[in-house]
Protein backbone atom coordinates (compact mmCIF):
# COMPACT_ATOMS: atom_id res chain seq x y z
CA UNK A 1 0.00 0.00 0.00
CA UNK A 2 1.42 3.35 -1.07
CA UNK A 3 2.34 5.93 1.57
CA UNK A 4 3.08 9.62 1.59
CA UNK A 5 6.78 8.99 0.84
CA UNK A 6 5.84 7.04 -2.29
CA UNK A 7 3.65 9.92 -3.45
CA UNK A 8 6.44 12.43 -2.86
CA UNK A 9 8.93 10.28 -4.78
CA UNK A 10 6.56 9.76 -7.72
CA UNK A 11 5.76 13.50 -7.87
CA UNK A 12 9.41 14.51 -7.48
CA UNK A 13 8.78 16.70 -4.43
CA UNK A 14 9.51 16.57 -0.73
CA UNK A 15 7.34 14.77 1.83
CA UNK A 16 6.68 18.11 3.55
CA UNK A 17 5.22 19.52 0.33
CA UNK A 18 2.80 16.61 0.01
CA UNK A 19 1.85 17.00 3.66
CA UNK A 20 1.17 20.74 3.23
CA UNK A 21 -1.16 20.05 0.32
CA UNK A 22 -3.04 17.23 2.01
CA UNK A 23 -3.52 19.17 5.25
CA UNK A 24 -3.97 22.54 3.52
CA UNK A 25 -1.39 23.89 5.95
CA UNK A 26 0.75 26.04 3.65
CA UNK A 27 1.37 27.28 0.12
CA UNK A 28 1.85 24.74 -2.66
CA UNK A 29 2.20 25.94 -6.25
CA UNK A 30 -0.51 24.98 -8.72
CA UNK A 31 1.87 22.97 -10.92
CA UNK A 32 3.19 21.09 -7.89
CA UNK A 33 -0.36 20.34 -6.74
CA UNK A 34 -1.15 18.83 -10.12
CA UNK A 35 1.93 16.60 -9.95
CA UNK A 36 0.99 15.41 -6.47
CA UNK A 37 -2.63 14.74 -7.50
CA UNK A 38 -1.46 12.70 -10.50
CA UNK A 39 0.90 10.70 -8.29
CA UNK A 40 -1.86 10.05 -5.76
CA UNK A 41 -4.19 8.76 -8.50
CA UNK A 42 -1.51 6.54 -10.06
CA UNK A 43 -0.64 5.04 -6.69
CA UNK A 44 -4.30 4.87 -5.51
CA UNK A 45 -3.22 6.80 -2.44
CA UNK A 46 -5.94 7.96 -0.03
CA UNK A 47 -4.95 10.46 2.70
CA UNK A 48 -5.41 9.30 6.27
CA UNK A 49 -8.50 11.24 7.36
CA UNK A 50 -7.89 10.57 11.05
CA UNK A 51 -4.35 11.90 10.86
CA UNK A 52 -5.52 14.95 8.93
CA UNK A 53 -8.23 15.70 11.52
CA UNK A 54 -5.75 15.32 14.36
CA UNK A 55 -3.44 17.77 12.58
CA UNK A 56 -6.26 20.31 12.58
CA UNK A 57 -7.26 19.34 16.16
CA UNK A 58 -10.62 18.14 14.87
CA UNK A 59 -12.27 14.74 14.68
CA UNK A 60 -14.96 15.60 12.16
CA UNK A 61 -17.51 13.86 14.42
CA UNK A 62 -20.56 15.38 16.12
CA UNK A 63 -22.38 13.56 18.93
CA UNK A 64 -26.18 13.80 18.79
CA UNK A 65 -27.85 12.91 22.09
CA UNK A 66 -31.49 11.81 22.16
CA UNK A 67 -33.41 9.80 24.76
CA UNK A 68 -34.66 7.12 22.37
CA UNK A 69 -34.49 7.03 18.58
CA UNK A 70 -37.57 4.78 18.49
CA UNK A 71 -39.60 7.91 19.31
CA UNK A 72 -40.78 9.30 15.93
CA UNK A 73 -39.91 12.91 16.75
CA UNK A 74 -36.31 12.07 17.64
CA UNK A 75 -36.07 9.62 14.73
CA UNK A 76 -37.00 12.40 12.29
CA UNK A 77 -34.74 14.91 14.03
CA UNK A 78 -31.72 12.60 13.92
CA UNK A 79 -32.32 11.80 10.25
CA UNK A 80 -32.37 15.47 9.28
CA UNK A 81 -29.39 16.32 11.51
CA UNK A 82 -27.31 13.58 9.90
CA UNK A 83 -28.11 14.94 6.44
CA UNK A 84 -27.16 18.50 7.48
CA UNK A 85 -23.93 17.34 9.11
CA UNK A 86 -22.99 15.33 6.04
CA UNK A 87 -23.41 18.42 3.83
CA UNK A 88 -21.17 20.32 6.24
CA UNK A 89 -18.45 17.65 6.12
CA UNK A 90 -19.13 16.04 9.52
CA UNK A 91 -19.99 12.51 10.58
CA UNK A 92 -22.64 11.84 13.23
CA UNK A 93 -22.30 9.74 16.36
CA UNK A 94 -25.80 8.78 17.53
CA UNK A 95 -26.18 8.49 21.30
CA UNK A 96 -29.34 6.96 22.80
CA UNK A 97 -29.28 7.78 26.50
CA UNK A 98 -32.51 6.39 27.95
CA UNK A 99 -31.11 2.89 28.62
CA UNK A 100 -28.33 3.99 31.00
CA UNK A 101 -28.50 6.57 33.78
CA UNK A 102 -24.94 7.84 33.22
CA UNK A 103 -24.95 7.77 29.40
CA UNK A 104 -25.43 11.52 28.93
CA UNK A 105 -22.49 12.33 31.22
CA UNK A 106 -20.26 9.81 29.43
CA UNK A 107 -21.00 11.34 26.03
CA UNK A 108 -20.28 14.83 27.33
CA UNK A 109 -16.98 13.53 28.67
CA UNK A 110 -16.13 12.54 25.09
CA UNK A 111 -16.44 16.21 24.16
CA UNK A 112 -14.04 17.15 26.94
CA UNK A 113 -11.57 14.52 25.75
CA UNK A 114 -11.68 15.79 22.13
CA UNK A 115 -13.24 12.58 20.81
CA UNK A 116 -16.02 14.63 19.21
CA UNK A 117 -16.01 18.24 17.99
CA UNK A 118 -19.39 19.17 19.39
CA UNK A 119 -22.70 17.99 20.82
CA UNK A 120 -26.33 18.52 19.86
CA UNK A 121 -28.43 17.40 22.80
CA UNK A 122 -32.14 16.71 22.98
CA UNK A 123 -31.84 14.92 26.33
CA UNK A 124 -33.36 16.16 29.60
CA UNK A 125 -31.86 13.75 32.12
CA UNK A 126 -28.64 15.42 33.29
CA UNK A 127 -28.42 18.25 35.79
CA UNK A 128 -27.81 21.66 34.22
CA UNK A 129 -24.72 22.18 36.39
CA UNK A 130 -22.88 19.46 34.45
CA UNK A 131 -23.33 21.44 31.25
CA UNK A 132 -22.23 24.67 32.87
CA UNK A 133 -18.85 23.10 33.57
CA UNK A 134 -18.26 22.60 29.84
CA UNK A 135 -17.19 25.50 27.67
CA UNK A 136 -17.12 23.71 24.34
CA UNK A 137 -19.51 23.56 21.37
CA UNK A 138 -22.97 22.42 22.54
CA UNK A 139 -26.40 23.21 21.12
CA UNK A 140 -29.55 22.29 23.06
CA UNK A 141 -32.89 21.25 21.62
CA UNK A 142 -35.78 22.50 23.74
CA UNK A 143 -33.86 22.96 26.99
CA UNK A 144 -32.14 25.80 28.83
CA UNK A 145 -28.64 24.67 29.83
CA UNK A 146 -26.80 27.92 30.50
CA UNK A 147 -25.99 31.29 28.98
CA UNK A 148 -23.20 29.95 26.76
CA UNK A 149 -25.34 27.17 25.22
CA UNK A 150 -27.73 28.26 22.44
CA UNK A 151 -31.22 26.74 22.31
CA UNK A 152 -33.27 25.72 19.28
CA UNK A 153 -37.02 25.42 19.85
CA UNK A 154 -40.40 26.20 18.34
CA UNK A 155 -43.08 28.67 19.39
CA UNK A 156 -44.67 26.26 21.88
CA UNK A 157 -47.03 28.92 23.18
CA UNK A 158 -48.50 29.20 19.69
CA UNK A 159 -48.65 25.42 19.50
CA UNK A 160 -50.65 25.25 22.72
CA UNK A 161 -53.02 27.92 21.42
CA UNK A 162 -53.61 26.13 18.12
CA UNK A 163 -54.36 22.85 19.88
CA UNK A 164 -56.73 24.45 22.40
CA UNK A 165 -58.66 26.38 19.78
CA UNK A 166 -58.97 23.31 17.54
CA UNK A 167 -60.61 21.30 20.33
CA UNK A 168 -62.83 24.16 21.52
CA UNK A 169 -64.04 24.93 17.98
CA UNK A 170 -65.02 21.26 17.69
CA UNK A 171 -67.29 21.58 20.71
CA UNK A 172 -65.16 19.72 23.27
CA UNK A 173 -66.20 20.31 26.90
CA UNK A 174 -64.11 17.73 28.79
CA UNK A 175 -60.44 17.61 27.75
CA UNK A 176 -57.79 15.04 28.64
CA UNK A 177 -54.47 16.88 28.55
CA UNK A 178 -51.24 14.86 28.70
CA UNK A 179 -48.43 17.16 29.81
CA UNK A 180 -44.73 16.78 30.45
CA UNK A 181 -43.29 17.00 33.92
CA UNK A 182 -42.11 20.43 35.06
CA UNK A 183 -39.02 18.90 36.72
CA UNK A 184 -36.86 20.26 33.89
CA UNK A 185 -36.89 23.89 32.71
CA UNK A 186 -37.73 23.85 29.02
CA UNK A 187 -39.47 26.00 26.40
CA UNK A 188 -41.91 23.15 25.67
CA UNK A 189 -43.79 23.81 28.92
CA UNK A 190 -45.19 26.93 27.27
CA UNK A 191 -47.56 24.83 25.17
CA UNK A 192 -49.09 23.31 28.29
CA UNK A 193 -49.37 26.64 30.12
CA UNK A 194 -51.05 28.28 27.14
CA UNK A 195 -53.35 25.31 26.55
CA UNK A 196 -54.52 25.33 30.19
CA UNK A 197 -54.91 29.13 30.18
CA UNK A 198 -57.22 29.05 27.18
CA UNK A 199 -59.24 26.16 28.59
CA UNK A 200 -59.71 27.95 31.90
CA UNK A 201 -60.67 31.17 30.11
CA UNK A 202 -63.37 29.29 28.20
CA UNK A 203 -64.55 27.36 31.28
CA UNK A 204 -63.61 24.01 29.75
CA UNK A 205 -63.10 21.14 32.20
CA UNK A 206 -59.58 19.73 31.85
CA UNK A 207 -57.99 16.58 33.25
CA UNK A 208 -54.22 17.12 33.36
CA UNK A 209 -52.20 13.92 33.32
CA UNK A 210 -48.53 14.58 34.14
CA UNK A 211 -46.16 12.16 32.45
CA UNK A 212 -43.00 10.80 34.04
CA UNK A 213 -39.70 12.55 33.52
CA UNK A 214 -37.67 11.46 30.48
CA UNK A 215 -40.04 8.69 29.36
CA UNK A 216 -40.68 8.62 25.63
CA UNK A 217 -40.93 4.87 24.99
CA UNK A 218 -43.98 3.04 23.60
CA UNK A 219 -44.17 0.69 26.58
CA UNK A 220 -44.68 3.63 28.91
CA UNK A 221 -47.34 5.18 26.67
CA UNK A 222 -49.29 1.91 26.73
CA UNK A 223 -49.12 1.92 30.53
CA UNK A 224 -50.41 5.50 30.59
CA UNK A 225 -53.34 4.74 28.30
CA UNK A 226 -54.29 1.69 30.35
CA UNK A 227 -54.16 3.80 33.52
CA UNK A 228 -56.33 6.54 32.00
CA UNK A 229 -59.10 4.23 30.86
CA UNK A 230 -59.00 2.21 34.09
CA UNK A 231 -59.71 5.41 36.03
CA UNK A 232 -62.84 6.02 34.02
CA UNK A 233 -62.13 9.60 32.95
CA UNK A 234 -65.04 11.09 31.00
CA UNK A 235 -63.56 13.10 28.12
CA UNK A 236 -64.50 14.18 24.61
CA UNK A 237 -61.16 15.70 23.59
CA UNK A 238 -57.49 14.69 23.89
CA UNK A 239 -54.25 16.63 23.53
CA UNK A 240 -50.99 14.65 23.57
CA UNK A 241 -47.75 14.01 21.67
CA UNK A 242 -48.14 11.95 18.50
CA UNK A 243 -47.50 8.44 19.74
CA UNK A 244 -49.49 8.85 22.95
CA UNK A 245 -52.41 10.43 21.09
CA UNK A 246 -52.47 7.49 18.67
CA UNK A 247 -52.33 4.88 21.46
CA UNK A 248 -55.17 6.68 23.24
CA UNK A 249 -57.21 6.83 20.03
CA UNK A 250 -56.63 3.12 19.38
CA UNK A 251 -57.93 2.25 22.84
CA UNK A 252 -60.95 4.51 22.36
CA UNK A 253 -61.77 2.69 19.12
CA UNK A 254 -61.38 -0.68 20.83
CA UNK A 255 -63.97 0.54 23.33
CA UNK A 256 -66.35 1.27 20.43
CA UNK A 257 -66.06 5.05 20.64
CA UNK A 258 -66.46 6.84 17.31
CA UNK A 259 -63.73 9.24 16.17
CA UNK A 260 -64.32 12.17 15.88
CA UNK A 261 -68.02 11.97 16.86
CA UNK A 262 -67.43 10.84 20.46
CA UNK A 263 -63.82 11.94 21.01
CA UNK A 264 -61.65 14.46 19.16
CA UNK A 265 -57.85 14.24 19.10
CA UNK A 266 -55.12 16.81 18.51
CA UNK A 267 -51.54 15.52 18.49
CA UNK A 268 -48.37 17.52 19.05
CA UNK A 269 -45.25 17.13 16.84
CA UNK A 270 -47.00 16.07 13.62
CA UNK A 271 -44.45 13.41 12.64
CA UNK A 272 -44.95 10.84 9.90
CA UNK A 273 -46.92 8.46 12.13
CA UNK A 274 -49.86 10.89 12.39
CA UNK A 275 -50.46 10.40 8.65
CA UNK A 276 -50.11 6.61 8.76
CA UNK A 277 -53.09 5.91 11.04
CA UNK A 278 -56.81 5.87 10.31
CA UNK A 279 -58.40 8.21 10.97
CA UNK A 280 -55.47 10.53 10.18
CA UNK A 281 -54.55 12.63 13.17
CA UNK A 282 -55.09 16.38 13.41
CA UNK A 283 -51.74 17.70 14.65
CA UNK A 284 -49.71 20.73 15.63
CA UNK A 285 -46.67 20.27 13.40
CA UNK A 286 -43.17 21.10 14.53
CA UNK A 287 -40.77 21.92 11.64
CA UNK A 288 -38.34 19.11 12.48
CA UNK A 289 -36.17 19.68 9.42
CA UNK A 290 -35.82 23.35 10.35
CA UNK A 291 -34.91 22.46 13.94
CA UNK A 292 -32.18 20.15 12.65
CA UNK A 293 -30.87 22.75 10.20
CA UNK A 294 -30.67 25.48 12.85
CA UNK A 295 -29.05 23.13 15.37
CA UNK A 296 -26.28 22.27 12.92
CA UNK A 297 -25.84 25.90 11.84
CA UNK A 298 -25.40 27.11 15.42
CA UNK A 299 -23.02 24.28 16.24
CA UNK A 300 -20.87 25.00 13.20
CA UNK A 301 -20.67 28.64 14.30
CA UNK A 302 -19.57 27.56 17.78
CA UNK A 303 -16.92 25.24 16.36
CA UNK A 304 -15.74 28.14 14.22
CA UNK A 305 -15.20 30.27 17.32
CA UNK A 306 -18.42 32.29 17.52
CA UNK A 307 -19.78 32.88 21.01
CA UNK A 308 -23.43 33.11 22.04
CA UNK A 309 -25.09 34.54 25.12
CA UNK A 310 -28.77 33.81 25.72
CA UNK A 311 -29.18 32.89 22.05
CA UNK A 312 -32.48 31.18 21.28
CA UNK A 313 -33.76 30.32 17.81
CA UNK A 314 -37.55 29.95 17.75
CA UNK A 315 -39.34 28.49 14.74
CA UNK A 316 -43.05 28.61 13.95
CA UNK A 317 -45.58 25.76 14.12
CA UNK A 318 -48.78 25.08 12.19
CA UNK A 319 -51.98 23.12 12.61
CA UNK A 320 -52.49 20.32 10.10
CA UNK A 321 -56.11 19.21 10.03
CA UNK A 322 -56.85 15.53 9.88
CA UNK A 323 -59.87 13.33 10.50
CA UNK A 324 -59.74 13.28 14.30
CA UNK A 325 -61.47 16.67 14.44
CA UNK A 326 -64.49 17.76 12.42
CA UNK A 327 -63.76 21.30 11.33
Amino acid sequence: MAGIKDVAKRAGVGVGTVSRMINDSGYVAVETREKIEIAMRELSYTPNELARNLFHKRTGIIAVLVPNVSNPFFAEFVDYVEAELYKAGFKMMLCNTVKASNAELEYLDMLNRHIVDGVITGVHSLDVEEYRKIHKPIVALDRYLGEHIPVVAVDHKEGGRLAAEALISNGCKKILHFRGTTTVESPYHERHYEFDRIMEKNHIKTYSYELKWNRFDPEYYLEVVEDVFSRGFDFDGVFAVDWLAIECMNEAIRRHLKIPRDVKFVAYDGTFITKMVEPKMTAVVQPVEGLARESVRLLRNLIGGKEYRNKQVVLGVQLRKGDTTIG
